[in-house]
């Protein structure tokens, strides 16, 4: 018996180790990356999840479209993009985008771009800033 049991052993524990994960959807990037794959990537879209009053205050990235991850339709408005195109997406430090990044690849989106310390850390580095 103890002999079946350890072969039962063995072979459920390579099987799980031969599994691989799926590859995330999402990537985390630091602004200077941020910056350089969404200006090298035509087929994409940058996308600021910041309140209007955010964006009149600070101003935004060049390219950016507003979808307000706050407002009541956020959802509808991320269900009705292209899930093949590659999305760059940023709020104010990272937490609106981390929760719209999930709320994407749960949705079958192909490729996300994360802005890790969102808005507020590509202000702090230098990089150009955008104002209506």
């Amino acid at each position: 018996m103890k002999k079946y049991l350890l072969i039962l052993l063995s072979i459920a524990s390579s099987f799980c180790y031969s599994q691989t994960a799926a590859p995330s959807v999402i990537t985390n990037v630091s602004a200077e990356d941020f910056q350089k794959l969404s200006s090298a990537d035509k087929n994409s879209m940058i996308i600021d999840l910041r309140t209007d009053d955010e964006l009149s205050k600070k101003g935004f990235i060049k390219g950016a479209i507003q979808i307000d991850w706050l407002a009541k339709d956020n959802e509808q408005k991320i269900d009705k993009l292209d899930k093949n195109k590659t999305y760059y997406i940023y709020c104010a430090s990272g937490g609106r985008s981390g929760e719209c990044a999930e709320y994407m690849e749960k949705h079958k989106f192909k490729k996300v771009v994360n802005l890790s310390k969102g808005f507020t850390g590509w202000a702090a580095k230098g990089l150009p800033i955008e104002k209506k």
